[in-house]
């Protein structure tokens, strides 16, 4: 192993390797009791260890050592400590039901249909179906893999194959647009509560360095160069804490500064709570206009973890309404608590440690560091201990309650927005995600989206009969003018008059001898032609030569129904280029001109129509 440095290795030249085999210690350890210790090292850094000796029936153990090492091994689906606690917890309320039963299975190999039953109906009872299903099928996947599978009778996977939940539920509503402009502006007004206030603690470290400044001044001096914050001898029990707490702000970020942050941070840059926890303090700034950040986005599997994106900066006036400005501003007001702890994280804040004694420069942590649930980020709190609380919409008639304010519901949000200004185009609004799960976790179900779904389809559909409309128009008056619709009593005497038929042309329409498909013609031979129509029935309803009467109606509301039918078995463009102006002018040229009781009337006695089908050209069928 004498080669080192760039160049020392290329093609034909492979990397050094240590003499003799390398056996990397593995997952599983013997520890106490006889039990087996499950290693877990996750892709996210963070380590845990499974002692599976913390389990009841120890018949299980090795088996499920193996089937843990295997699940959160490199090669399993489970490779952050989040996901492999919420194993390991599944796992353990599993086992204490086995545990409970009046006669327990020792062993995998005893394992019953009616055991995976009853665990279900318990977790029912104790936390819902949806819950209920998702233990059931997390117990599944864990009994599936090779380590203890063949240990498991055939009867009890069946029954856990049955229960495996197949679809997830669409994730929780986003607000509506008063609600995400209320919380929008409380976010960047304790924002800039916080921005201004750890300022004004620089300004006045700042004069003290320069020879100036008061006393709290030196304090504040003191606390940037130590960063320990002096405790209060002289105050008592009950106001030590917080005259602590308020004099660690004026230059440190507390645990109660970030829900705010992270609410603002969440709604610009349209990254979930879970990215924003990893979010690092390396970055660029490319050309003074945007900052580069490599982001950590959990997948299931190793792979496709990272992703590096860039959010504009904007000028310094608009810090907080831009993502990469209020990055920056982040980074800026967490930069003694993290140079204090020495860690790489954005988010690094002070807290207070109550016992006296040790180094207080331990107060400065990253607090999602060794878990992402670790902090305090209490957004509904926040939200409700405003000076201005935060209230929902008021329900009709009610008042309004508190606003319940969620990472998921900001990010739900978000992508609602996003979507809608992007046309609703799912390609171009699938940002983070694929247009399936943006679809079935964000969009599905928000009533903010099937309102403006609604509108847009509602103003599609106008437009789509408007277009119709006119292009039935034109062809009419291309063809001789308007229809002929008769709503008196369909005699020859009336015809004559109101349709301008001559006498046996009016006897003959009187008799129906003239009837098309749903109508009659005046002259079949086309004005316009000098030939005998050759035309579509479904183009009668543009020539000049149409007669309609009080008879037809039946024809035309089952023709109606028919080519409402026909809209549902092909595309909405489709439909409209071929039965658009004919329904047009059925709707607003015909049936318009006749009274509600006359259409009630022939509702009665409408047709199920069978002639569409017929008239049509043979290749419009295929």
């Amino acid at each position: 192993m004498t080669r080192r440095g760039r160049g020392s290795t290329g093609p034909g030249r492979p990397s050094v390797l240590p003499p003799g085999e390398y056996d990397p210690p593995g997952p599983l350890r013997d520890g106490a009791a006889g039990a087996t210790v499950v290693f877990f090292h996750g892709d996210d850094g963070r380590e845990d260890v499974f002692d599976m000796a913390r389990l009841p029936l120890p018949g299980w153990w090795i088996a499920l050592a193996g089937a843990v090492a295997q699940r959160t091994g490199p090669a399993g689906g489970l490779r952050t400590r989040t996901s492999a606690a919420g194993m390991w917890w599944c796992l353990g309320r599993w086992m204490r039901f086995l545990d409970g039963l009046p006669t327990p299975p020792a062993d995998p190999g005893r394992l019953t249909a009616a055991h995976v039953e009853g665990f279900l109906r318990l977790r029912t009872v104790q936390a819902g179906e949806e819950t209920a299903l998702r233990d059931v099928g997390d117990i599944k996947l864990l009994l599936d893999v090779d380590a203890i599978v063949a240990l498991v009778p055939p009867e009890a996977r069946d029954a856990l194959a049955r229960r495996q939940p197949r679809s997830r539920s669409a994730g929780q509503a986003g607000y509506s647009d008063g609600e995400f402009e209320r919380l929008l502006s409380a976010a960047r007004a304790d924002v800039a509560r916080i921005r201004d206030r750890i300022a004004a603690g620089e300004e006045l470290v700042r004069r003290h360095r320069d020879g100036g400044g008061n006393g709290k001044a030196a304090v504040l001096a003191d606390m940037a160069a130590s960063g320990r914050v002096p405790r209060m001898k002289d105050a008592g029990l009950h106001d030590h804490l917080p005259r602590r707490i308020e004099l660690a702000q004026h230059l440190f970020l507390h645990l109660r500064d970030l829900p705010p942050l992270m609410v603002l941070l969440c709604a610009l840059t349209e990254r979930n709570g879970e990215t924003l926890k990893e979010l690092p303090a390396q970055h660029k700034i490319l050309d003074g206009r945007a900052v580069e950040v490599t982001l950590i986005k959990r997948r299931r599997g190793p792979r496709r973890w990272f992703e590096t994106v860039t959010w504009e900066i904007g000028p310094a006036h608009r810090a907080l309404h831009t993502p990469g400005g209020l990055y920056l501003l982040i980074h800026q007001l967490t930069a003694r608590s993290r140079a204090l702890c020495g860690s790489d994280r954005l988010f690094c804040a002070w807290r207070n440690i109550l016992e006296i004694g040790g180094d207080d420069v331990n107060e400065h942590y990253p607090p999602f560091a060794d878990k992402l649930w670790g902090g305090e980020v209490k957004l509904a709190k926040w939200a409700g201990d405003r000076r201005r609380p935060l209230l929902a919409d008021a329900p009709e008639g009610g008042e309004a309650g508190p606003l319940q304010v969620t990472f998921n519901r900001i990010k739900t949000s978000t992508e609602v927005r996003r979507t809608r200004r992007l046309g609703g185009h799912l390609p171009s609004a699938a940002k983070s995600n694929t247009m399936q799960v943006l679809f079935r976790n964000y969009l599905g179900g928000d009533p903010v989206i099937i309102e403006w779904a609604h509108q847009v389809l509602g103003e599609a559909l106008v437009d789509a009969e408007q277009t119709a409309l006119r292009a039935h128009e034109q062809v009419l008056n291309a063809a001789g003018g308007s229809l002929r619709v008769v709503t008196g009593p369909a005699d020859a005497e009336v015809l004559q008059q109101e349709a301008g038929l001559d006498a046996e042309s009016a006897r003959r329409a009187a008799d129906g001898e003239l009837d098309t498909a749903w109508t009659a013609c005046g002259d079949h031979a086309h004005p316009m032609t000098g030939k005998t129509c050759e035309a579509s029935f479904l183009a009668c309803f543009h020539c000049g030569n149409c007669l309609v009467t009080r008879d037809h109606l039946p024809r035309l509301l089952g023709l109606m129904d028919a080519l409402a039918e026909r809209r549902l078995t092909m595309s909405e463009t489709e439909w409209w280029r071929r039965y658009g102006p004919a329904w047009a002018a059925i709707r607003h040229d015909i049936l318009a001109k006749f009274s509600p009781a006359e259409r009630e009337h022939a509702e009665r006695a409408k047709p199920t129509d069978a002639l569409l089908d017929l008239v049509e050209e043979p290749w419009e069928q295929l």
